[in-house]
């Protein structure tokens, strides 16, 4: 990969772990300083069966807009009775260092990490918002304590309320993938792992989702929304229209509000 300085042409698959999931593609833009950096968190319920390849037209779109971009894999559950390499505390393990990472490249390639934000769809929704208040976790927690803190998050018909999404058993029980259990059964790891316990985490959310997603019911971001608000969080929920995936087709109209709310996130300052 040729390196321009600190900037490329294209993106470059970057390891943060030994593991061969754990890995992400920085991006940068054609221009002197990017505006910020988004992580960006690909769903599919948490399973193995989808990768960071759901995040790649994003990541395009973003960088043309000037934002540097670390589009992140990580391990996940297994699919089909599977068990996979991640769930918990995989998965938040892998998420936490990934952001982490961020800072030991920075030592290459001059990363502004006081403008971090993060960018989630559906499951990627849930683990960008949980990574948006790892500060608000005990310092025992997995992911806690972080090297890089964000300063928002932008989910994308996320699963916010984690307890309500175990109980619809969405997905065929993906959470109980994810999580190895129930929330009777190892209530500590559920106060660890679901958004709603970490209130309030005091860096803004914009929840997105339309009332259409038929895999992610809307109640999922306006649950999370109410209470966030309640809670004292600078939570917004916006509506839009479409599918589940047209959220992330950046030709959609869904995708595009949350570009703009990440530019809200990020304002230009060159």
């Amino acid at each position: 990969m040729q390196v321009h300085g600190r900037y490329q042409a294209k993106p470059q698959r970057l390891a943060y772990g030994p593991h061969p999931d754990q890995w992400g593609e920085l991006y940068f833009p054609d221009r002197e300083s990017p505006r910020g950096i988004v992580v960006v968190i690909h769903g599919g319920y948490w399973r193995d069966k989808y990768t960071a390849q759901l995040g790649a037209p994003i990541a395009k779109d973003l960088v043309c807009g000037g934002f540097a971009v670390w589009n992140l894999e990580y391990r996940r559950a297994g699919t089909g009775g599977k068990i996979g390499a991640g769930g918990w505390p995989g998965t938040f393990e892998d998420i936490a260092a990934g952001i982490d990472h961020l800072a030991d490249l920075d030592r290459t390639y001059k990363l502004d990490l006081n403008r971090v934000s993060v960018l989630g769809h559906s499951a990627g929704g849930h683990l960008a918002v949980w990574a948006a208040g790892r500060h608000s976790l005990p310092s025992d927690a997995p992911g806690a304590v972080p090297k890089v803190r964000l300063v928002g998050a932008v989910s994308q018909s996320g699963l916010l309320d984690l307890a309500a999404a175990e109980k619809l058993a969405l997905s065929e029980g993906a959470v109980v993938n994810l999580m190895g259990g129930t929330s009777d059964e190892i209530p500590p790891a559920f106060d660890v792992a679901d958004p709603l316990k970490a209130l309030p985490i005091g860096v803004p959310v914009f929840a997105v989702h339309s009332r259409e997603d038929a895999d992610v019911p809307f109640e999922q971001s306006a649950n999370y929304a109410h209470i966030a608000l309640a809670a004292g969080d600078p939570v917004e929920l916006h509506e839009v229209t479409g599918d589940h995936f047209d959220i992330i087709n950046p030709s959609h109209e869904a995708y595009r509000r949350c570009r703009d709310l990440l530019e809200r996130l990020l304002p230009n300052i060159s």
